[in-house]
Parts: C-alpha cells; structure tokens; sequence
C-alpha cells in the first residue's frame, strides 16, 4: 500500500487536533475538577464522557479480539463510514469504488464530501472478483468499499476476491462486517495484523440488539485510529452510551442465543417465502435479513403497510428488481407476515 502520509490529506496529516480537558490529565488521579467549566451539580451527568472511551475499548477488544488502540468508536456506524471521507480524500479530486447494490451511506457520505463514487456492479449471484473492482480505481482512488454480508443482497462476499483486493490495492480497504455475527464466515477484524490498510467497521446495532445507543466501530492500525481520533469530535459517544454498551457487553449469552433464534426463524421464514405463490425467489442469505423477489413488490409493499407491517421494498436498487427485503423479527411477527401474505389477492 501507499504510506499512510501519502493517502492522508494534507491538512488533516498537520493538524493539530483540539486537546480537551480530560486529554489534558489522562492517566494521573483526580478529585477535584475545576478544569472544564462543568456545573458540579446532577453528578454523574455534569461531567464529560470519557473523550476515548478507553474502559469501553478494554472490554470490546477482549471480546472482538483487538487491541483497544486499534478501536475506534462512532456515532453509530455512519460516523466511522463519513470518517474516511474526512481524512483521506480531497473533495473534488478523489474517488471511491464500491460495490452496487450495498448500503447507501457509502454513498451518501461520498456526495456529502464531493468524493466522486464509482460503483461496479455485481453478478447475477451478487459477487464480484478483485479484477472488476481493481479496473475501476485510478491513481485518485483512496477507498474500496465492501459490505459483507452484504445489505440489501444478504450473502457473504467471496473472501478469497475480498483478500485479493485488500493484497493488490494501493489504498485502503473498508470491509463493512454489521452482520458478520450471523454469518459462518471469519470475521476479517481478527486479521488486522496482515493487512496496515484494511478498515473493518462493526456496530452495536444488529446482533447486540442495541440500535438505540448508536454504537459503531472501527478497527483497523492504530495508525489510522489515531488519524481518526484527530479529526472525530471530542465527545462523540455520551456517557449513556457508553454504560448501557459495558453493560450489554457484559451479557454474551444472551447474544448468543439471540442469534441461534433468529438463525432458525430466518430459515422457517425463508422456506415459507420459497411456497408462497407470490414469491418467485428466494435468495441465499448470511444476515439477519433476505431477499425475496416478488410478483409485484410495490403492490405487496403497499398492501403490508395497511396492515401495520413494515417491510423494505427495494425494488429501485439495481438487481433488485420487484424485492422485498425481509428483516427476521420475533416468532409472533414473523408469523404475522406470512399469515397477511397468505391472506394476499
């Protein structure tokens, strides 16, 4: 790969990031805090969060099997995604490739930035292969973005054509693994070591069932984190967030055997989707989600939303013409859809 300076942008390689109160002590005791112009009432919230996170960072990297300092936490996932954007490409000059269809904020984020996007669309089983994706960088590509399991397809993308990528290319690799927890397949994270310009991105969101906190990760060279800890604002993760994610993470179990339920409700579901005479296929899946492909999904859409069931119709994405995609909920729930779609003239 290119050295890290060379794809960092200029400005954000020199700049000197802005050094909060708590920064300032880091790593000596204090009792008395008259340093940050806090009210010293309503304890514990008059005080700022950790700007780090580094109690959260110890007990995620055990459990993800990273080092704290090669952890970083966002807003959410979409922080860690608009991060790369920020430090790594120049607006108007720089480009990203991805794959198409995936998740819309790689894109969004490229828009937002002045990033020219360049998707490369996939094959009729939703892969791809390095030579594809590689035929569309230039010398101003900084950014390869990969979701897998991919959203809206479902399914894992080849990882021999993933590793291809992450070897041959220049720049950096952003592999997006969301729902690698519901998938076989060995998470890249544990891989970091190989590969300096590998990103792996992560969230509370999907198997932690903790949407609501937005917690997103990214792990990657402790490089690259400390570029983003430069540019990310001081206290982007509030205190609540970040007790209610220690305590979460604190009960594994529990995950574990979320995922074992929705792993067998995804395949009851998915072999009553394959029956149903208005679904034409069903496709493969390594998420918590799959993809059907309807006789009319607008019309089907449109005919669960008068019923208070919410699925996504993704029939404007490329390849995904007339589907549905269907997020695997709770036995009740899941039993409520097929029943209105049994009930569907």
């Amino acid at each position: 790969m290119k050295s890290l300076e060379e794809l960092t942008r200029k400005n954000i390689w020199s700049l000197a990031p802005y050094s909060s109160a708590r920064n300032e002590y880091a790593g000596r005791e204090a009792r008395v805090f008259l340093d940050a112009n806090e009210n010293p009432y309503n304890q514990p919230f008059n005080r700022y969060p950790d700007p780090l996170q580094l109690e959260l960072k110890e007990v995620l990297g055990k459990l993800k099997r990273v080092p704290a300092e090669c952890i970083f936490l966002g807003n959410g996932s979409d922080e860690a995604i608009d991060l790369p954007y920020r430090c790594f490409c120049e607006p108007g000059r720089d480009n990203v490739v991805a794959i198409e269809p995936t998740y819309g904020m790689y894109k969004v984020c490229a828009d937002i930035n002045d990033i020219e996007y360049r998707p490369v669309l996939l094959d009729g089983c939703y892969q791809t292969t390095a030579e594809k994706l590689l035929a569309a960088t230039d010398e101003h590509t900084k950014i390869i973005w990969l979701c897998t399991p991919n959203n809206p397809t479902g399914n894992c993308l080849d990882r021999d054509e993933v590793l291809k990528v992450i070897q041959q290319f220049e720049g950096l690799v952003i592999v997006d693994e969301a729902y690698s927890d519901f998938s076989g397949q060995q998470p890249l994270r544990t891989e970091l070591g190989k590969y300096p310009n590998l990103i792996v991105l992560n969230t509370m969101s999907k198997a932690w069932g903790c949407a609501a906190i937005r917690l997103g990760m990214a792990f990657a060279s402790k490089e690259i984190i400390g570029i983003f800890n430069k540019v990310k604002y001081p206290y982007n993760i509030n205190l609540l967030s970040q007790q209610q994610a220690l305590e979460a993470l604190k009960r594994p179990i529990d995950v574990e055997e979320w995922v074992r339920i929705l792993l067998q409700e995804r395949g009851r579901m998915m072999e009553a989707f394959s029956i149903l005479p208005i679904c034409e296929k069903v496709y493969p899946t390594d998420a918590n989600f799959f993809l059907a492909k309807m006789t009319d999904a607008t019309k089907i859409y449109n005919y669960l939303v008068d019923r208070g069931i919410i699925v996504r119709n993704r029939t404007r994405v490329q390849l995904c013409d007339n589907c549905l995609r269907i997020t695997i909920g709770t036995k009740s729930e899941n039993s409520e859809l097929l029943s209105a779609l049994r009930q569907y003239q």
